[in-house]
């Protein structure tokens, strides 16, 4: 690209404005690659879910138990100097769009009316969506806008893999999940201007999802693409079949694309990363090397790490970042649980390059590590000393993550330096 004098000064301008912000010693512990530094926007928040940056730059962050927090930088050093509470209900999803605030507990969709100027809406609440599923398991509401407008919601599986009342047990049988399958595991297509709707008002997109936190609209060519959680416990439901270690590297967390009428093999099957094969559950017949029908579910476009956890993803549109970053993509893991007695993973945001069309191409990397705040092995997601959830790209094409142990929000710049 040419660099024209308006860009430059442009270029420029961002440049000293960067050279203001107060990076954090140490980059708080954090491993970013060489020319980033870290910014602790702000510490100590109750548990952090998703988070949304508005066109000015304010920061809306979902808690998990309570409301939502708003953020806003007066003096430009990228610090919080100006932190509100409102809402109330814990939950997962928080989107920005055509000027609400969208944002989800784990049984409603609300919406708050932004006023420019305004850090937090004055207004009420309008519910959007009301009383979707909530078994008390897998139960987060991931939300996210497709390139129609269109709102997606997902309603998780509060199950392993359908295993009955063994669900998770030693000898867990698989039941017939037709009708289970009707109203969760899926993703659900909604008018988000149309108030007081239930699950039965929107359109059933998608099924044969465990559970999914991960869905993000790019904007390269349209497509929404979305990150499934694995099962757990294969170990414990089959021990005949599976060990420990096999335990502690399946079955694989993946990454999708969100077609119309997908139906992505849960309960039935699994992803198994180190084979590169879809693998049938021990719950349904499976013996750690029977496979799935050839052809019947969508291989994943990636397959990551057994019980890594993947939360947020955001599409990086900016300009800050180096060329390679462009139109790719972060993806944030809280880390596992479900490995012991092997260590805990995980707990890392990682980038996933995009081609000229759109689609990954299958490889990722490591971006920022360290969230753990030990070099120490992980007996438990306890011991970590942050878990990354939240990502969303600001409008100067700094990153932001949020943290869902210690409620830190942090802001990713590129120096140079």
């Amino acid at each position: 690209m040419k660099k024209t004098p308006a860009l430059l000064a442009s270029l420029l301008l961002a440049t000293l404005a960067r050279s203001a912000l107060t990076t954090a010693p140490d980059n708080d512990g954090l491993t970013v690659p060489a020319g980033f530094q870290v910014i602790v926007v702000a510490d100590k928040l109750k548990g952090l879910r998703n988070i949304a940056v508005a066109a000015n730059g304010d920061i809306y962050a979902k808690t998990a138990k309570a409301g939502i927090y708003a953020l806003r930088d007066t003096d430009g050093d990228g610090k919080a100097d100006v932190i509100k509470e409102f809402g109330s209900g814990g939950g997962t999803g928080i989107a920005l769009h055509n000027g609400w605030l969208y944002e989800s507990t784990d049984d409603h969709v609300f919406r708050y009316k932004l006023t420019p100027g305004e850090l937090v809406p004055a207004g009420e609440p309008q519910r959007v969506i009301h009383d979707l599923p909530n078994g008390h398991q897998h139960e987060a509401k991931a939300l996210a806008f497709g390139a129609d407008g269109q709102l997606y919601v997902e309603t998780g599986s509060p199950s392993n893999a359908y295993g009955g009342k063994k669900d998770r047990a030693l000898g867990a049988t698989g039941e017939d999940p037709t009708e289970f399958l009707k109203t969760h595991g899926g993703y659900w297509r909604y008018d988000p201007d149309k108030l007081e709707q239930t699950q039965a008002d929107g359109y059933h997109f998608s099924t044969g999802h465990r559970h999914s936190t991960t869905i993000a609209l790019n904007p390269v060519n349209g497509k929404l693409f979305v990150g499934i959680h694995g099962r757990d416990q294969l170990n414990v439901v089959a021990p005949q079949f599976y060990t420990d270690d096999d335990n502690a590297e399946n079955p694989s967390e993946v990454l999708h694309e969100l077609v119309d009428g997908a139906n992505f093999g849960w309960p039935f099957t699994y992803w198994d990363p180190t084979a590169k094969q879809r693998k049938v559950n021990p719950e349904y017949g499976g013996d750690g090397k029977k496979l799935a029908e050839p052809g019947k579910y969508p291989d994943p476009l990636i397959g990551f790490p057994a019980h890594w956890s993947p939360m947020q993803l955001a599409f990086y549109t900016g300009t800050q970042f180096p060329a390679k970053y462009k139109n790719g993509a972060f993806l944030a893991f809280q880390g596992s649980w479900n490995r012991a007695p092997k260590p805990q993973k995980g707990y890392k945001v990682v980038f996933i390059p995009f081609n000229a069309k759109g689609m990954p191409t299958g490889e990722y990397e490591t971006f920022i590590d360290g969230f753990s705040g030990t070099t120490a092995e992980l007996k438990s997601p306890r011991d970590a000393k942050h878990r990354p959830n939240g990502v969303a790209v600001g409008p100067d094409g700094s990153l932001y993550i949020g943290d869902s142990q210690a409620g830190s929000i942090w802001r990713i710049v590129y120096t140079g330096k």
